[in-house]
């Protein structure tokens, strides 16, 4: 009998999973500090800090967005190069949310990109590294901004929970070994 082939360490779709885990990450960051951000006073020693912080995590997961579209247009190729989808309802569904999945997480970072810029130049940085500005300083658009990125924010949380709901029980294997990974490194302390 012969030994089950072992599975390659680079294999494209492990990569493209794993950056979707960093992202997932990454976005909880930025979801998290935009609603601390959006509740904190004007005084706030940290606020400042906050809003850098959040920008840097904003223009990172532009950065990675296009990492992952050229790794999931790799999966693509090699996927659907063997055989088309069989273009059922199910298909449509999970390809039509994964594409607003993916609009959103160009629209929602860029809405703030062009909040930032909306106020004053040479606003955005990435940890400490200035980016360039891409919309012009303009006040009045500042609020239509403001209300673009709030509303998109908003929107792709909606998305998020939709899909977490469509993929139930991928969420709930991970939580399964989430909790019993917990488990064994409390039985090891």
């Amino acid at each position: 009998m012969s030994a089950a082939p072992t599975p390659r360490l680079n294999n494209i779709f492990k990569q493209l999973m794993s950056m979707h885990w960093w992202m997932a990450g990454l976005y909880s960051i930025l979801f998290a500090s935009g609603i601390t951000i959006e509740r904190l006073q004007d005084g706030v020693s940290f606020r400042k800090l906050l809003y850098d912080a959040h920008k840097s995590f904003g223009v990172l997961v532009l950065l990675l967005l296009g990492w992952r579209a050229f790794l999931l247009l790799r999966v693509w190729g090699r996927k659907y190069a063997k055989h088309l989808p069989k273009l059922t309802s199910n298909w449509y569904f999970k390809t039509g949310l994964h594409t607003l999945l993916y609009v959103m997480m160009v629209a929602v970072p860029l809405s703030g990109y062009w909040l930032s810029n909306a106020y004053h130049a040479n606003n955005i940085s990435l940890f400490g590294i200035p980016m360039p500005d891409i919309f012009p300083v303009d006040g009045e658009a500042a609020s239509q901004a403001a209300a673009a990125h709030s509303r998109t924010s908003k929107v792709f949380a909606i998305f998020i929970v939709v899909h977490f709901v469509a993929q139930y029980k991928v969420v709930k294997a991970n939580w399964r070994r989430l909790v019993a990974w917990i488990v064994k490194i409390r039985a090891k302390g």
